[in-house]
């Protein structure tokens, strides 16, 4: 019995850690944030601005945004905060959607920008052409674990 239990503890904290790595590193491995005077300029001249809210009902404690977005035709920033994780994207999608079901359901006509690599703000920019009248929702997603972190309408 001594020995399950100490197997199931050893399990136990093994686990932990790597839940805790798994949090802890894209934290650790991400780049400085952009200069809020930048974004703030770049949001100010922004054709589009959202504002991502924390407690929208597909967030969670674990996925979620706050802070304000501003899009231009070759950018994408954002004043604010971001849950930590791994392998985010910008994507522009054509509806409302507020949880990873409903995303992946319009995932196909969603518009990848770029990458996040930050969590405390962040700067995105693209190079492709794009038809804002198609789109009414700026969308930050973990590719990695298909979830779902923030989502606001520009339009």
């Amino acid at each position: 019995m001594k020995k399950i239990l100490l197997l199931a503890a050893f399990l136990g904290t093994l686990a932990t850690g790597f839940a805790a790595g798994i949090y802890a590193l894209p934290i650790m491995i991400a780049p400085p944030s952009p200069d809020n005077a930048v974004l703030s300029k770049v949001i100010a001249e922004a054709e589009y601005t959202a504002t991502f809210e924390p407690d929208i009902p597909g967030s969670d404690f674990l996925h979620w945004g706050e802070g304000r977005v501003g899009i231009s035709n070759n950018q994408v920033a954002f004043i604010g905060e971001l849950a930590p994780g791994p392998d985010y994207r910008v994507y522009l999608v054509p509806q409302y959607v507020n949880s990873d079901k409903e995303f992946l359901a319009v995932k196909s006509s969603a518009l990848q920008l770029g990458e996040v690599n930050t969590f405390k703000n962040f700067l995105v920019e693209f190079d492709q052409q794009v038809d804002f009248t198609q789109y009414n929702t700026v969308l930050v997603w973990c590719e990695t674990f298909q979830k779902y972190i923030s989502a606001s309408q520009f339009r």
